[in-house]
């Protein structure tokens, strides 16, 4: 299933093909602002995300 997160900072879809297995408590980073997120929750495909740090 493809999953698709969307930057809660700069509305940019982030790529997730650098995390092949994400979960609930990862950390990734968006690559067009550089903000750091926690993934709060996967469902149906929509990768839900928190803002932990406002990066660059």
């Amino acid at each position: 299933m493809n999953k698709n997160c969307v930057c809660p900072e700069c509305k940019n879809e982030v790529d997730l093909s650098k995390y092949p297995n994400l979960e609930v408590g990862n950390v990734i980073e968006c690559q067009m602002c550089g903000v750091t997120l926690e993934v709060k929750n996967i469902n149906e495909g929509k990768v839900e995300t928190e803002i932990v740090d406002e990066g660059k």
